[in-house]
């Protein structure tokens, strides 16, 4: 191939109006702001518009002066006209491109000075999200989120609110769509799995091949072959359309809605109302499940500016997310990542105002393990101040309510926690006698933990310690037997007796021996009684004779 063919074949395979991304991994780069550029060189026919009567001549020859002669200052001098002309456009027009190519310039003027929201937010056109939000049910996937984008603004960067009902709408979508593209991003990080997986029972298998070769220097060469193989398979860089069908749409899209809620949230009136469309739920299962890194900062990003509402951040924990943000932390590879969720677990503790609250936060990190993963950071010694910070004020913390925890404490949270282990307390008798009725103290909490994690849990120690503790619960309190029944734990422990995980079936069996045990002992102390009483009856009447 010669040279001039050579540079040919570049240019085809690096075409800049394609948009490229990794098989494997989620761009860093925006996939909104390169479309957003290439839109910006589009060359829309105004004229058209306006000799099918689309459009006035006002409007025609507004956009057309800003758009075409480089009148940049129009939206300062008119601003009257000009939220009425771009809010006209969107209203009548319907083909995408155009669409597409008007809420790019509404982006770069709000994005060229902030103060120019009020163009649009102070505009007498009646109600100014309705066309807005209407775009946010078109199928293009680019004026969706470009819309979504400008809301924000909108909604951020003016010091009037958003409308109640307006902003349901516009948070229920953008939780929604965060739930849609994190099932995305999921079934491509399980493609690329799939893709390692295939490579490996491929290359590195340890069946013999058919033709051996000298040993000499074919080993180096075949090792290098499977390695070339493996990081051809990762790092070619494939055009958006040449993905599997499904995959080439998320890659930008859950990092844009990312990035609206982490405008949105800094404003403590738009808090509540997420709380109220399910958002705090939404994002910590996204957070549990399979994303990359940028989302995982992301999403902790909203939690961190959440928590800074002293009622939401008592309620946070209400949500799982100690647990899940230690497993983050405890995976966290990248500085950014591990910074964020210290700044969160340090909110948890300094912002309620319930300091009862405070000290079950301080025990749950315990609980998960966080004292080892800040043992380890203070090793490293990161030059990230914040960090260190940070590290320094829950290790103190921390380290002192672990020497207040009483052994029930640590119980309670271990529960809570849903992360049962065979930790101590669960085998001393004497915490079971002392204990077994507090496990009654508001409203059976605890017991009913324990009732649903032998519901719902998957992991086999969880289920044989929570087996365990109903078993020990029945065993040192009087009418434990009668309650647990009514709570559902002993068709729950019944339904493991045949689990596939051998210590499951074994400590479900020790449980339904104590609940039956405890019958036998009921009723023998019954006859026994009866038996005193009747004897105690037959003195009286001797007596009487």
């Amino acid at each position: 191939m010669d040279a001039k063919s050579r540079r040919e074949a570049d240019q085809e395979r690096y075409n800049p109006r394609k948009v490229y991304i990794r098989e494997d991994m989620i761009a860093a780069t925006s996939v909104l702001q390169i479309r957003a550029s290439e839109i910006r060189q589009s060359q829309i026919n105004w004229q058209s518009y306006l000799q099918s009567q689309m459009i006035t001549q006002r409007d025609h020859d507004f956009i057309v002066n800003l758009d075409q002669r480089g009148q940049k200052d129009l939206p300062d001098k008119n601003p009257d006209v000009c939220a009425d002309v771009f809010l006209n456009l969107l209203t009548h027009i319907s083909k995408d491109n155009t669409i597409q190519y008007v809420l790019v310039l509404i982006d770069d003027i709000l994005s060229e000075d902030k103060s120019r929201v009020k163009i649009f937010r102070n505009a007498k056109h009646g109600n100014v999200w309705q066309p807005f939000l209407n775009l946010l049910n078109r199928q293009d996937e680019f004026v969706q989120h470009m819309t979504a984008r400008i809301i924000a603004k909108l909604a951020c960067w003016h010091p009037q609110l958003m409308e109640k009902s307006d902003l349901h709408f516009y948070l229920s979508w953008l939780k929604d769509q965060l739930k849609t593209n994190a099932e995305r991003v999921s079934a491509e990080l399980e493609h690329a799995e799939q893709v390692m997986l295939e490579h490996e029972k491929q290359h590195f298998s340890d069946k013999p091949t058919k033709h051996h070769k000298d040993k000499g220097g074919d080993k180096t060469d075949n090792g290098q072959e499977k390695y070339s193989t493996l990081h051809d398979t990762f790092d070619v860089l494939k055009p958006h359309e040449d993905l599997p069908p499904g995959l080439h749409k998320n890659n930008d899209y859950i990092q844009s809605v990312g990035r609206c809620l982490q405008m949105m949230l800094r404003t403590d009136e738009y808090r509540f109302a997420f709380l109220s469309v399910d958002g705090i739920s939404t994002l910590l299962s996204i957070l549990a499940s399979r994303v990359n890194f940028q989302v995982q900062y992301q999403l902790v990003f909203c939690l961190w500016v959440l928590t800074f509402n002293p009622l939401l951040a008592e309620k946070m924990n209400k949500f799982n997310a100690i647990p899940i943000l230690a497993d983050i932390l405890s995976d966290s590879v990248k500085e950014k990542v591990t910074r964020i969720v210290l700044a969160v677990f340090r909110n948890l503790i300094e912002k309620p105002e319930d300091q009862q609250v405070a000290k079950e936060h301080c025990i749950a990190m315990v609980q998960c393990k966080v004292l080892k993963q800040l043992s380890i950071l203070e090793q490293k010694r990161s030059d990230d101040e914040d960090i260190m910070n940070d590290v320094d004020f829950l290790n103190e913390r921390l380290q002192t309510s672990v020497q207040d925890l009483s052994s029930f404490d640590q119980y309670a949270t271990e529960v809570k926690s849903g992360r049962l282990e065979w930790s101590p307390v669960h085998k001393s008798a004497k915490f079971w006698r002392e204990n077994a009725a507090r496990l009654n103290e508001r409203g059976q909490e605890l017991l009913r933990t324990l009732v649903h994690l032998l519901e719902k849990s998957r992991d086999p120690v969880v289920l044989a310690v929570a087996c365990y503790d109903v078993g020990e619960y029945v065993r040192h309190y009087p009418r434990g037997k009668h309650i647990i029944e009514q709570l559902g734990g002993k068709q729950r422990v019944m339904y493991l007796l045949s689990h596939e995980d051998p210590n499951v079936r074994y400590e479900a069996l020790l449980a339904v021996q104590k609940l039956m045990v405890h019958n036998w002992e009921y009723l023998g102390k019954q006859l026994e009684k009866e038996q005193i009483d009747k004897q105690a009856g037959g003195t009286a009447v001797g007596a009487k004779a």
